[in-house]
C-alpha cells in the first residue's frame, strides 16, 4: 500500500503548526474529469427534465466590487450603477423563465446564496426586485435565502428591502476589525463604525448577521487577531467563518511578493508565518467554545441555533445547486457547472437568444463536468471531515477497511482519534482538513479498490 506525506501528514510533536508543510486551497476533490460539451437542445432538455435531487439550492452570482482587496483574485468588474442595473434586469428575468420550467419547479429549494463580488453594491430596488425573483421558485417553508456583501455602503433602505423580499442571512465580508489593518487591505470602514452597525442589525429579532474574518493579514498581531475575535462577540452577531490568508495568484498581495513588496499597514509590517497561522486558528476555535459558541464545521461557529449556514452545510454534501450569472458554479442533474466570468460574453448569450418566447434560460459561455459516479461517497467523506467527524459505518464496509490504514496513519500523526466506527479529528486534524481530505482522495487513486469490492 502506497502513502505519501501528502496523504497522511508527518509525525511532528506538534501536529497543528507541522503536520503539512502548507495548507491546501479551500477546496478537494477528486481529478481528471474532461468537460462535456452540451449543444443547445441538450440545454433545453436539461430544463425540461424534472430534478430528482432530494435536496437542492440556488446559487445566484453578482461579479461586481467598488474595491479590490489586496489578498482577493476574484475580482472581476467594478460597480458601475448602469452595468449593475442591465445584470440585474437580465438576471431577474433568467430566474422568473428558470422558475417556471420542469428543473426549476419540480422540487423545493432548501436554501438560497445571493453571492459574489459584492452583492450588496446593488441599489434597494435591485435587492427587493431579485429577492422577489427568487420567491417565485417552489422553497422550503423554513428556507435560508442569504444576502452576501459588505457593511459599507448597506443603507437602513437596502437592509429594509431585504428583509421586505425574503432574505434572512447576512454574511458580511469584515476580515479584521482592526483599522490599520483593513485600510492595507483595501477595505472600507474603522473599526467603530464596523462595530456599531453589525450591533445595530445583530438586534433583528430573525434574521442570521454573520461575518467572516480573515487570520494572517499583513499587520495582524496576535494582539490584533485576539481583539478581533473578542469584538465578534462583543457585536452580537450570530456567526463566523475563520479563514487562514492564502497567497492567491493574481492578487495584488501576490503581485506585491513578486517585487519584493508588502502590503501591509505603514505602522506595522508584520506578517504571521504558518506556524503562527496554525495557532491562530487554535486561539480563534479555542475563544469562541470557551464561550459555548457551537462549531459547525472546522472553520464555522454560531452563538445560537438562529445561525443554520444551511447553503455552506448542504453544498459539502454534493447537492443539486442551479447557478445563475457570470462566474456562478453548481450543479444540474449531477452534472458540474460553472458559467463563464467575462461579463460581456454573458450579456451576448442573452441578446442572441432567439425573439420568441423564450421557455428555459439562455445558455451562457460554461464549463460542464461529466457526473462524479462516487459523488455521493465523495459527500459523505468531504462532509464528515469538514465537521470533523466521519462515521465510518456509513462507507461500504469494504472501503471502510480499505481507508483503515489511511486513518491509522492520521492518527499516529496526531490529526485524528480513530475508535471504529468514529473518526474524530483533532484540534490539529480541523485545521488541516482540507489536506486531509485531498490526502484521502489521493490514496484513492494511488491504492484503488476494485469496483466490485466497494459494496
Amino acid at each position: 500500500m502506497q502513502f505519501t506525506p501528502t496523504m497522511t501528514g508527518i509525525n511532528s510533536p506538534d501536529p497543528l503548526q507541522h503536520a503539512f508543510k502548507v495548507k491546501s486551497a479551500p477546496h478537494a476533490g477528486r481529478s481528471n474529469s474532461r468537460p462535456l460539451t452540451l449543444d443547445s437542445q441538450q440545454w433545453q432538455q436539461w430544463w425540461q427534465q424534472p430534478s430528482q435531487a432530494t435536496q437542492r439550492a440556488l446559487y445566484i452570482h453578482l461579479p461586481f466590487c467598488r474595491k479590490r482587496c489586496s489578498f482577493c483574485n476574484f475580482f472581476e468588474n467594478g460597480t458601475n450603477p448602469e452595468k449593475v442595473s442591465r445584470y440585474v434586469d437580465t438576471l431577474v428575468e433568467q430566474l422568473r423563465i428558470a422558475a417556471d420550467t420542469p428543473l426549476g419547479n419540480s422540487r423545493a429549494f432548501d436554501t438560497v446564496y445571493v453571492g459574489g463580488g459584492t452583492p450588496t453594491d446593488m441599489q434597494a430596488d435591485e435587492i427587493f426586485r431579485l429577492g422577489e425573483a427568487i420567491q417565485r421558485f417552489k422553497l422550503v417553508d423554513d428556507v435560508e435565502i442569504t444576502l452576501e456583501g459588505r457593511l459599507n455602503g448597506f443603507d437602513d433602505d437596502k437592509w429594509q428591502a431585504a428583509n421586505q423580499s425574503g432574505f434572512n442571512r447576512f454574511s458580511f465580508g469584515v476580515q479584521s476589525f482592526d483599522t490599520d489593518v483593513r485600510i492595507a487591505a483595501g477595505r472600507f470602514d474603522d473599526k467603530t463604525v464596523l462595530l456599531n452597525r453589525l450591533a445595530e442589525l445583530s438586534q433583528h429579532p430573525s434574521a442570521s448577521v454573520v461575518i467572516d474574518l480573515i487570520f494572517g493579514l499583513p499587520g495582524q498581531t496576535m494582539d490584533v487577531w485576539q481583539q478581533d475575535l473578542q469584538a465578534v462577540i462583543d457585536t452580537g452577531v450570530h456567526g463566523v467563518d475563520l479563514y487562514q490568508l492564502i497567497g492567491l495568484s493574481g492578487s495584488r498581495m501576490d503581485h506585491a511578493k513578486g517585487k519584493g513588496k508588502v502590503i501591509a499597514p505603514a505602522n506595522s509590517q508584520y506578517q504571521a508565518d504558518s506556524q503562527t497561522r496554525a495557532n491562530m486558528y487554535a486561539i480563534g476555535a479555542n475563544h469562541f467554545e470557551a464561550h459555548n459558541w457551537q462549531r459547525l464545521s472546522s472553520c464555522h461557529w454560531r452563538r445560537d441555533a438562529r445561525e443554520r449556514s444551511i447553503y455552506n452545510t448542504l453544498a459539502k454534501s454534493g447537492i443539486e445547486i442551479l447557478p445563475f450569472g457570470a462566474g456562478a458554479g453548481g450543479s444540474i442533474h449531477g452534472h458540474g457547472c460553472m458559467n463563464g466570468r467575462d461579463l460581456k460574453q454573458w450579456h451576448q448569450a442573452h441578446n442572441s437568444t432567439p425573439d420568441t418566447v423564450q421557455t428555459v434560460p439562455a445558455q451562457v459561455p460554461q464549463m460542464i463536468m461529466p457526473p462524479n459516479p462516487s459523488a455521493a461517497l465523495d459527500a459523505v467523506i468531504k462532509r464528515g471531515l469538514d465537521t470533523g467527524l466521519l462515521d465510518t459505518r456509513l462507507l461500504p464496509a469494504k472501503l471502510a477497511k480499505h481507508l483503515t490504514p489511511l486513518f491509522e496513519q492520521w492518527q499516529h500523526n496526531g490529526l485524528t482519534d480513530f475508535s471504529s466506527p468514529l473518526l474524530s479529528l483533532t484540534l490539529a486534524g480541523r485545521f488541516w482538513n482540507v489536506n486531509l481530505q485531498t490526502g484521502l482522495f489521493e490514496f484513492l487513486a494511488a491504492n484503488p479498490l476494485k469496483q466490485d469490492l466497494a459494496a
